[in-house]
């Protein structure tokens, strides 16, 4: 199993994708902007995508990539979330008004995409590769993935503030291999950061405090405005537990 990282960004710019993950050719972890550097005939061996949660940085990308591909395949995109993020969707964009709504294109007996409900502990098994759904911490209603197969695991956080039912899901995973987590915000937007429910390097040393395994450390979402700053705080708050910094192109493999 190989994870590709496409965007890894807490916004966009000069190579700055948003969150996106492709695990290998077929499944997605959120739908950033970070899809939009893929072919079309990538994009169309695209068959599952699991959304963290509604903001527009994890499912930018989605809109357009089922219109790009939808003819070109012979069976409907799933797109798995919570239904809080299902029905956001529908209502806001999906809606006829912002862009149309494929689960009834070109026949709601033959749509371009479907929905698949998650709940926290469901788990999704697409061809050998298991998808389990854990708790986050969010403005919103939200998910973090636990992805493994017979090899070894990674968790993904999404966006998540403190949580202490994800460090106990976290710590059960005997195989992790890899733990992606956020930080977003410089120490200096501590204030904004709790209120946007996101970490910044001092939480992000506390909240790896809690960690009993022992995974690489990989951080995602960081604020290209302030990503240097970030950086020399992460490594100053969180230096003792060596996460790294992801970039646009890393590639993890299990």
């Amino acid at each position: 199993m190989k994870l590709r990282v496409l965007g890894c960004s807490g916004g966009i710019g000069a190579r700055a994708r948003t969150t996106s993950f492709l695990v290998d050719d077929d499944i997605l972890l959120d739908a950033g902007t970070g899809v939009e550097d893929l072919s079309v005939d990538e994009l169309a061996r695209i068959d599952h995508v699991f959304l963290t949660h509604s903001h527009l940085d994890h499912i930018a990308a989605l809109p357009l990539l089922v219109d790009s591909v939808g003819a070109m395949r012979g069976r409907p995109i799933v797109v798995h979330a919570l239904p809080e993020t299902i029905a956001a969707l529908r209502e806001h964009i999906f809606n006829w008004t912002i862009w149309p709504d494929f689960t009834e294109i070109p026949h709601y007996e033959r749509p371009w995409m479907v929905f698949e409900p998650l709940s926290v502990g469901s788990v999704v098994e697409v061809a050998g590769r298991r998808v389990r759904s854990i708790p986050a911490s969010h403005t919103v209603p939200a998910l973090a993935f636990h992805l493994y197969n017979d090899d070894g695991s990674l968790v993904f956080s999404g966006d998540t503030g403190p949580n202490e039912e994800f460090w106990r899901q976290v710590n059960g995973v005997s195989d992790l291999r890899y733990l992606i987590i956020e930080t977003a915000f410089a120490n200096r937007e501590q204030d904004l950061a709790v209120t946007a429910k996101h970490l910044y390097p001092i939480a992000l040393g506390e909240e790896l405090s809690r960690l009993r395994v022992e995974p690489e450390i990989l951080i995602t979402h960081l604020k290209p405005s302030d990503q240097e700053r970030i950086q020399r705080e992460i490594e100053a708050w969180a230096g003792r537990y060596s996460p790294r910094v992801l970039v646009r192109g890393d590639i993890l493999e299990i």
